[in-house]
């Protein structure tokens, strides 16, 4: 017989479910940015693909990030899952803030 644990899944959610969250959240929180100011004639035609490319693409590692960590999260509680839901949520803010300046470098962050 099997253990209670072996027949469940490590993770309830796939990896590309995850990383489509992380890049939903990351291209709503981008499109603030782009669309919520007049833009500086200056900029180039269409500057507005770089960031929305650049940051949903970081969005998605920050949710793939968050993957990875369920492990430490299902490893029991206390500490461990707490370090994990931390490390998740302070590696995805990372991330979307790396993918907001790489996008937005060169017009609204000059």
């Amino acid at each position: 017989m099997h253990p209670q644990s072996a027949r469940q899944p490590l993770h309830p959610v796939s990896l590309s479910t995850r990383a489509v969250i992380g890049a939903s959240i990351a291209l709503v929180v981008i499109c603030f940015f782009v669309f919520g100011g007049k833009p500086n004639p200056a900029w180039p035609k269409y500057w507005q693909i770089k960031p929305l490319l650049l940051t949903p693409a970081a969005g998605a590692v920050g949710g793939a990030f968050g993957y990875f960590l369920d492990g430490w999260r299902y490893q029991g509680g206390g500490w461990k899952k707490t370090l994990a839901l931390v490390a998740s949520v302070l590696g995805y803010l990372v991330t979307l803030w790396l993918g907001i300046v790489l996008g937005l470098n060169g017009t609204m962050w000059d």
